[in-house]
């Protein structure tokens, strides 16, 4: 009797673990960048920790934007989608467009307008949200945000005879600094603003849009910046070389020139700083400072990162993806972005005194991010699906520019045919 009844027991037992498998739902999520997964696999856990009835499953990641959103369009073909995905805001517009039409993308308003505009105006800031807008419709929710930064060398800064405290905010003038610190010796170098060695136009739309110029123009289907904005981008790029005493180096290796003393100012992603800090160690006193914008009405700054984007199809799994895509948007989530990667927080409650003001006081080169949310622009994707080929087209033609090889007024005739040649 007793052996039946253990094992009847053991079989009531395993039914009712099978039953709450079953209720369990897993989200299969896909993330680009190995290193992401240091912020994400801890924003997991805390969501986990809240909803032990939803478990996410972090595919492999890939290893950029752009291999990421080719993966996808390859699992869009064979409808092989992960249940969320975190796409890079420049790929946003490629992407969803594409899914689109095959109905295997989420609109994400009307969950939105179900949490009211109380809780959207406590939480989100317009510019920020409109980041996963696309045509209108809200795919995404804008999860890391990173807009470029000006980092600087403080101790030359001074011996320059500039002042860390009161750094420049025009272009002319951060040249003209530049200069200066450039001829205090044979071994130090001005600055580094890396358009040819950074692998997306990032930058390149940034010294477009602080002018308050635009990428593309759509009622003319053709390139916005073939006029003087375009023509001052290049020519200001050339400057960098000839005035600035930059010299042509790869993210990486300008990081690396900076961390050594031997350049006084670059521009990076804040998502940087850690990094950058470990490899200027006690050698200075580092400085970040925000972008600088020469046209202070009109212009801005393109926000690179990525917005999470939801894709199941099932209903129950589609609220679960909701929430989680929420969850990572919300104050806590933020906060660990924030203090692991340095980016700024899509989140304007994760600005409080229970999340990242205290961070922001022990850690001021941090806060420079934040202070330039209000000047974030969308960072855009070429019509026709080949962002990816036109940069690559492009950051050949500004490397020569800044070389010397082809002159502003023929670089930017050529980056505006090859640019549309590969749009239409």
């Amino acid at each position: 009797m007793k052996l039946r009844h253990f094992a009847a027991v053991a079989v009531l037992g395993s039914g009712l673990a099978q039953t709450a498998a079953a209720e369990t739902i897993t989200l299969d999520v896909l993330h680009c960048h190995a290193s992401f997964s240091r912020f994400h696999q801890p924003i997991a856990d805390a969501f986990m920790a809240e909803n032990p009835d939803i478990r996410i499953n972090f595919l492999a990641p890939c290893a950029g934007y752009d291999e990421g959103h080719q993966q996808m369009l390859r699992f869009a073909v064979t409808n092989n989608l992960p249940d969320i995905y975190f796409s890079g805001y420049h790929l946003l517009g490629e992407l969803a467009e594409t899914l689109a039409t095959r109905s295997q993308i989420i609109d994400l308003q009307p969950y939105l307008d179900a949490l009211g505009e109380d809780y959207i105006r406590d939480n989100y800031d317009p510019n920020i949200l409109s980041l996963g807008r696309i045509n209108g419709t809200q795919y995404g929710l804008p999860v890391n945000a990173s807009s470029p930064i000006m980092y600087f060398n403080a101790d030359l800064v001074r011996q320059a005879g500039g002042d860390p405290q009161n750094m420049p905010d025009t272009f002319e003038e951060v040249l003209e600094l530049a200069a200066d610190i450039d001829t205090l010796g044979d071994n130090i170098n001005g600055i580094g603003y890396d358009l040819p060695g950074w692998p997306d136009d990032w930058l390149w739309q940034a010294i477009i849009y602080q002018q308050g110029g635009t990428l593309f123009d759509p009622e003319a289907k053709k390139v916005g910046f073939d006029n003087e904005i375009g023509l001052n981008a290049l020519t200001l790029a050339r400057r960098f070389v000839t005035e600035g005493g930059m010299e042509p180096l790869d993210w990486d290796q300008s990081r690396q020139q900076f961390g050594a003393g031997l350049t006084g100012i670059i521009f990076s992603t804040p998502a940087h700083l850690q990094t950058i800090e470990g490899l200027v160690g006690d050698r200075f006193e580092l400085g970040t400072t925000l972008f600088p914008i020469d046209d202070k009405e009109n212009g801005g700054i393109p926000t690179g990162g990525n917005a999470a984007v939801v894709l199941a199809q099932d209903e129950a799994k589609r609220e679960a993806a909701w929430k989680y895509a929420l969850f990572t948007t919300g104050p806590e989530a933020q906060t660990i972005v924030v203090e692991i990667a340095g980016y700024l927080p899509t989140n304007l409650r994760a600005l409080g005194d229970d999340y990242l003001a205290p961070h922001y006081t022990a850690n001021p080169n941090a806060s420079t991010a934040a202070r330039q949310a209000d000047r974030s622009r969308p960072w855009l994707g070429y019509p026709g699906g080949e962002s990816v080929r036109i940069w690559r087209a492009q950051r050949d033609i500004i490397g020569q520019v800044m070389r010397g090889e082809v002159s502003p007024e023929d670089g930017l005739a050529r980056m505006v045919s090859e640019t549309e040649a590969l749009m239409n």
